[in-house]
């Protein structure tokens, strides 16, 4: 029998999750505000655990008011879990340890296994059935990617990709398309020097730092360049394509055509760059915050060019069933047609439902706003799955992140980083996994 990728995870992620499970729980042994049913701590009240995706503290809140408006004997709360995936997962493990356990929480594309393989969160499908839940609606690219094992442990909240964003005007000056990126990196390199031009030596796009996903943005990068971070658990970042990619990297951040930002989306909202490579989550903001008009394109190819990202919805293993069906009933809400064309809208996620998309509303939407299609039209076009190296191996993003910094900011040799990253992860590798396999 041929070995999936599925598969090859339920052999090799419980000892590299245990391991994670570990070290994030830390010192804490109380995360607050466990929901709790009858006769548990807490409250009684549905506890959802979010970082508020997109700036979406607001918007989750309303669409929970409407929640408790229909349901008055089972309240909803919104409790903020971290301002970021990262923050949240720790608050999770802490509550794991000790701490009153919350009914459903925002799980990211790098955090869902790790909890799945310590048995912290629940499988979702006989849920599904309990509470009604037509779960062939989600979009099937975005469901599967929480399928373990043959169940799955996950649903869609705010999915992403990565895109790239310009200034219009800016791009018209420099006698460039308006109506579609650079088609490969090397001709990102031909056009960059046009755009500095147009734009008084800006950069032409700026991407964010090793603490704000660029192992997440550089992962499509990558891919063109013929490279990977691995190939399932071998890491390949020695590799030739992989040089390739970190080299051109460098080089682009040293010739100025590429700004390093720790907040890059706020870098070109201000004018500070005519071009981002940013979430299609932060559409909803820059909208609101650019005081130019800007247009979405997908990455540069050869296909694939990006992966998904972003987050899902997770329930705790450790509640009662009367809970978890409860959440589901939530989630199910939270994640309905209407909520997710409403979130989607407000923040640039896509939306999760096959049904938003048929909806004459949203339809319409879209239409009018070209930009919110961009992700929708990529996910099928130009995406593929993250390496193992990155969301499958402990620590690994955060890994990636810090030595992509080294090479785009501190300009080291990039044969020497992408080794230390080889050597890094390898070891993580037979200390977690190999023995699991």
């Amino acid at each position: 029998m041929a070995t999936t990728r599925r598969s090859l995870l339920g052999m090799a992620g419980a000892g590299s999750a245990a391991l994670a499970l570990a070290a994030c729980a830390g010192g804490s042994t109380s995360a607050g505000g466990g929901g709790g049913g009858k006769g548990e701590e807490g409250d009684g009240s549905i506890q959802f655990w979010s970082n508020h995706p997109g700036s979406s503290k607001d918007l989750e809140q309303k669409i929970i008011d409407a929640w408790n408006k229909d349901n008055p004997d089972n309240q909803a709360k919104l409790i903020d879990g971290g301002a970021s995936y990262e923050e949240l997962g720790q608050k999770f493990n802490a509550a794991l340890a000790g701490g009153g356990l919350p009914d459903l929480i925002v799980a990211s594309d790098v955090t869902w296994f790790n909890f799945v393989f310590t048995g912290t969160t629940t499988a979702m499908d006989d849920l599904w059935k309990e509470a009604e839940v037509d779960s062939d609606d989600f979009v099937d690219t975005l469901r599967e990617d929480y399928e373990y094992d043959g169940k799955h442990y996950g649903m869609p909240y705010s999915r992403s990709t990565t895109l790239m964003y310009f200034n219009t005007e800016v791009m018209k000056k420099a006698g460039l398309p308006t109506d579609k990126g650079p088609e490969t990196w090397e001709q990102f390199a031909e056009w960059a020097p046009k755009i500095l031009d147009a734009n008084g030596g800006k950069p032409a796009i700026v991407i964010p730092d090793g603490s704000d996903y660029l192992d997440w943005f550089f992962q499509g990068i990558i891919w063109t360049f013929g490279g990977n971070y691995s190939k399932e658990w071998t890491p390949t970042f020695t590799e030739q394509g992989s040089i390739d990619a970190a080299t051109f990297l460098q080089e682009q951040v040293a010739a100025g055509h590429i700004g390093i930002e720790k907040d890059a989306a706020n870098a070109f909202s201000i004018g500070n760059s005519s071009g981002l490579l940013q979430s299609t989550g932060s559409l909803g903001g820059l909208k609101e915050s650019a005081e130019f008009d800007f247009h979405t394109t997908y990455l540069p190819g050869p296909t694939p060019g990006a992966c998904t990202g972003g987050a899902g919805i997770a329930i705790p293993e450790g509640i009662s069933d009367e809970r978890k069906v409860m959440a589901m009933k939530f989630a199910d809400f939270l994640t309905s047609t209407q909520n997710t064309i409403t979130f989607s809208q407000a923040t640039g996620y896509m939306p999760v439902r096959k049904s938003a998309m048929e909806d004459a509303e949203e339809t319409k939407y879209l239409e009018e706003n070209p930009n919110a299609m961009t992700a929708i039209r990529q996910l099928s076009e130009n995406t593929a799955p993250q390496d193992y190296a990155r969301v499958f191996v402990s620590g690994g993003g955060q890994r990636i992140g810090a030595g992509l910094d080294r090479i785009a900011i501190a300009q080291e040799d990039v044969a020497t980083v992408m080794k230390d990253l080889q050597d890094e992860t390898q070891k993580v590798i037979d200390r977690d996994i190999t023995p699991n396999l």
